[in-house]
């Protein structure tokens, strides 16, 4: 099991995949970029400079805020602190939402019939009164049987697939699917 990372290194470590130069590729739905945050993201947040002149450490606060805090990553990462990375950085890229209900959505077929759990609200948040404790009763139950290999690799599956299947409805987003599938899904794993 690794251990918790501090948000520092996690930001850090999404800022540096994501890059610090400025894009504005007409191709990429986010259009204008810097750091991995888009201008329309920026905006919401009250920036109102040019997205050229956005910085590192700007970028780092909405990554705090906005995709690891708000969501409710920061949970998971004393318990799963690999799983809790997968969720905040795919959560850059699909949104904190779909990364959230990705992994409601695995717990709820692995509680064995509601053995476990009950069946958690597939919602996208990561509450402390339904998704952590199912998060810490599975990994209680399948300790000693790879449990955590096994729920941070069907939380992979499902961010492999979500791409691909963004890549089918929107052509597009065909040139950036290998990137994609390499630095945020199965290359992220392997």
């Amino acid at each position: 099991m690794s251990t918790p990372q501090s948000i520092e290194e996690i930001v850090n470590g999404i800022i540096d995949r994501e890059g610090e130069e400025y894009t504005n590729d007409p191709d990429d739905s986010g259009k204008g970029t810097k750091c991995g945050i888009t201008e329309k993201t920026a905006r919401l947040y009250g920036y109102k400079g040019h997205m050229r002149d956005f910085t590192r450490s700007m970028a780092r606060i909405i990554y705090r805020d906005w995709y690891w805090n708000a969501p409710g990553f920061a949970h998971i990462n004393p318990i799963f602190p690999d799983l809790a990375v997968r969720m905040a950085d795919f959560g850059v890229l699909a949104g904190v939402g779909t990364s959230g209900k990705f992994l409601q959505r695995c717990l709820n077929v692995l509680n064995n019939r509601e053995k476990l759990y009950k069946d958690i609200g597939v919602d996208g948040l990561i509450g402390r009164r339904e998704t952590i404790p199912a998060l810490k009763a599975f990994l209680e139950e399948r300790s000693g049987q790879d449990g955590r290999k096994v729920l941070l690799g069907m939380v992979t599956s499902l961010q492999s697939v979500y791409l691909i299947e963004l890549a089918e409805r929107r052509e597009k987003d065909e040139k950036f699917e290998f990137g994609w599938q390499h630095n945020r899904a199965i290359g992220a794993i392997l």
